[in-house]
């Protein structure tokens, strides 16, 4: 049997980092491109109403995903290996996901946080639209503007602000629900494959 060093094995491990690193990277260029495209021109002719209802929606999936991020950095991945052994469902996509925290966490914090922020910022666009179409004057106009954005960006960060605290006392219960979730839906339980 070959053996390797320490030395390779660490390089093996820095590689597959900054493959993953590389990964993210074309995912979020990737991703930017179809919105910042699909936001020019799709959504600033909705109405108010409809882009409204964007904005609620993508503010709910950045705070869901915020939550999975955080909850899964603390999440105790020795409790899941101890749920694993006993069978108890979730506990296997669990602690797949508590030894993959990292890319877990940047995956929902930064990839999907940055697909939900443009498609609130091009739904926060399209209210502006809709509110000063019969305004004229560029300094209300402004004023809208900064005001609806200052909405968006305060009620953000108030629901973060309070989904860190809870996913930070829940953070076992919230991946182990997440963990029964996928295995439930996304994967088979018998055939889990780690990411």
């Amino acid at each position: 049997m070959k053996r390797y060093s320490k030395a390779t094995i660490a390089s093996y491990k820095g590689a597959k980092k900054f493959k993953w690193a590389f990964n993210m990277l074309a995912i979020s260029v990737f991703t930017s491109l179809l919105l910042g495209y699909i936001s020019q021109t799709m959504l600033t002719r909705l109405g108010i109403i409809v882009a409204t209802l964007v904005i609620i929606i993508f503010i709910f999936f950045a705070v869901l995903f915020d939550m999975i991020g955080v909850a899964v950095v603390s999440a105790e991945i020795e409790k899941f290996s101890q749920w694993k052994q006993q069978k108890i469902k979730g506990a296997s996509m669990g602690h797949q996901l508590c030894l993959n925290c990292e890319k877990v966490c940047s995956f929902c914090g930064d990839v999907v946080g940055d697909i939900c922020s443009t498609l609130y910022g091009a739904g926060g666009a399209c209210v502006v639209v809709a509110i000063t179409k019969n305004y004229s004057q560029p300094s209300v106009v402004m004023l809208i503007s900064i005001s609806v954005s200052a909405v968006i960006a305060g009620l953000t960060i108030f629901f973060k602000a309070l989904m860190k605290e809870y996913s930070l006392k829940k953070s076992n219960k919230i991946i182990l629900k997440l963990g029964w979730f996928l295995e439930k839906f996304i994967f088979k339980e018998k055939s889990c494959k780690k990411l």
